[in-house]
């Protein structure tokens, strides 16, 4: 059975119609995911769930087991992610409790553990376009259909946190072209890659970030409170986008039209014979069709 693995807060397992609700608890070679994993069923397809900073939120965009929370989700079958994360806007035609779908990703975290390569085996995927385009128009079409503004094609800028930006950041990231300003979606979104699972960011904007001369600078008392009247907004969304995967072959073969699920292909460039088995043996969720 296909899964959908689906990153973001807690409660989010309450999504309505759910059934055969269990809790597993995985470690792996990167240490363990941010919480026990809450997986289900909706529509036959399953459903993998994953508290982003664990319940209760004890993370730091910066202690976030990212390695570890997409190997988990990796080895539980799931093929399509769909990271819930809340964004400040950096545009005054994206506001607060709209979503937005990016394609792109502008990295300005630092220190972060952001491959499952290294110590003898070495690859470079293409991150030219990080998102999963089809699992990106699945999102923007189910939050259209549950009456929200959804914004597609957006560039998401990701700082390392956790204080929010001064001004001067937040008018440098405009001037850059920036639309929407977050802490977690890389490393998230080069792992899903090298992982070959389709990744797509539902970003929920919860402030203007503090460039708005007009506006509050963002506080978390903000951000909670648009947060709270945006969770069953969120529910709906994934409602409507699971069957809509489902109609869209989630669990057949992708590797003809989404380069996402071969991402690994040509992009492993160390000699098999030298990459130590240990390594090899450790990454056999991610590599083993190409390094049996």
């Amino acid at each position: 059975m296909t899964a959908i693995g689906i990153i973001g807060g807690s409660g989010m397992y309450q999504l309505e119609g759910l059934t055969s609700l269990r809790e597993i608890k995985l470690e792996t070679p990167f240490g363990a995911p941010s919480d026990a994993l809450v997986t289900g069923e909706l529509d036959g397809l399953k459903l993998v769930f994953l508290p982003r900073h664990g319940r209760g939120h004890r993370l730091l965009p910066s202690e976030v087991p990212y390695r570890a929370n997409v190997f988990a989700l990796k080895s539980l079958g799931v093929e399509y992610v769909i990271s819930v994360s809340a964004v400040g806007s950096l545009k005054d035609t994206f506001h607060p409790g709209e979503v937005v779908v990016p394609a792109q990703y502008v990295d300005r975290t630092c220190g972060r553990a952001s491959t499952f390569f290294g110590e003898g085996l070495v690859a470079h995927v293409s991150l030219a376009d990080p998102v999963c385009a089809r699992l990106a128009r699945v999102l923007t079409e189910s939050s259209r259909a549950c009456g929200l503004k959804a914004h597609e094609n957006a560039t998401a800028l990701c700082i390392e946190g956790p204080a929010f930006s001064t001004r001067a950041e937040s008018q440098l990231y405009r001037g850059w072209g920036m639309d929407i300003i977050g802490m977690t979606s890389l490393p998230e979104a080069r792992l899903a890659r090298e992982a070959e699972l389709h990744y797509a960011t539902l970003a929920l904007v919860t402030d203007y970030d503090c460039w708005h001369e007009t506006e509050q600078a963002v506080t978390v008392e903000t951000v909670v409170q648009v947060l709270g009247k945006n969770t069953a907004n969120v529910k709906r969304i994934l409602a409507n986008a699971v069957p809509a995967l489902k109609a869209l072959g989630a669990g057949k073969d992708h590797s003809s039209h989404c380069p996402c699920a071969t991402a690994l292909a040509n992009a492993i460039i160390s000699d098999p014979t030298v990459a130590g088995a240990e390594q090899r043996e450790a990454l056999r969720p991610i590599i083993g069709k190409y390094l049996p």
